[in-house]
């Protein structure tokens, strides 16, 4: 990319043009035709969450997670009490349309309107929602409302030697920006954070791999994708690793 110069020929970036920061997002349920996302309220989802989690008998998604496993329902409903009622992380309960079940958590967090930047995070799918259509359909409503409110940047951050999320942010057509050492302390242990992100320019082709990826035609009567969402992305991502 071409870069300005100033008056003393010192490189500057691209104007942003008439840059209003967004509304940060608000307390609403994202409809899609898989599943749908409703504002986590422990009182209604916290026990079919609990349920659904204690079918990952061997507690592997909380490995990377900074809480968990929770041996009660009561342990996992005071976790949400304490922590996910806020705006910031603001948490969604993946509901699964056909069953009418809660089934995963995500959640925006480290909202910066002012720079047009969101995180998508404490992202916990279940057994019952991983591998399924709906699993990635609500990734994408996720993103599609962050650049339809207007956000320049939307990030995804992991533990780096979470080799599943980092290969699921490729699939969803997150680029590689490297990796923070040492960035944190999680569970007594050294995290090393990966970073990826998806910027505003590249939504446009990125939401239309989406939606080819889920179109009905794409699934034969077994419910088996025909094209995989990787091979729709990977011409969009800028860097890999």
């Amino acid at each position: 990319m071409k870069h300005d110069r100033t008056h003393l020929n010192e490189p500057i970036s691209f104007p942003v043009h008439d840059w209003t920061p967004p509304r940060r997002p608000a307390r609403e349920t994202l409809e899609g035709r898989f599943c749908r996302l409703e504002p986590l309220e422990p009182e209604r989802h916290a026990d079919g969450l609990y349920d659904a989690n204690s079918l990952d008998s061997e507690g592997r998604n909380w490995a990377y997670l900074p809480y968990g496993p929770f041996d009660t329902p009561d342990g996992y409903r005071a976790w949400m009490e304490r922590d996910c009622r806020g705006d910031d992380p603001l948490f969604y309960a993946v509901v699964d349309r056909a069953t009418d079940r809660a089934v995963g958590v995500a959640s925006y967090l480290r909202i910066d309107p002012a720079n047009g930047s969101i995180e998508v995070g404490h992202i916990n799918y279940s057994p019952l929602l991983q591998r399924t259509p709906a699993a990635t359909e609500a990734m994408y409503l996720m993103m599609r409302h962050v650049f339809d409110l207007g956000y320049r940047r939307y990030e995804w951050k992991c533990n780096a030697l979470n080799e599943p999320s980092r290969v699921a942010a490729q699939r969803l057509g997150f680029s590689f920006e490297g990796v923070f050492r040492q960035a944190a302390v999680v569970k007594g242990r050294n995290r090393d954070t990966a970073w990826y992100s998806v910027i505003d320019r590249e939504w446009h082709a990125l939401g239309g791999a989406f939606l080819r990826w889920l179109e009905p035609s794409n699934f034969d009567a077994q419910g088996r994708q025909r094209t995989q969402l990787s091979a729709l992305t990977e011409p969009i991502l800028a860097n890999r690793g």
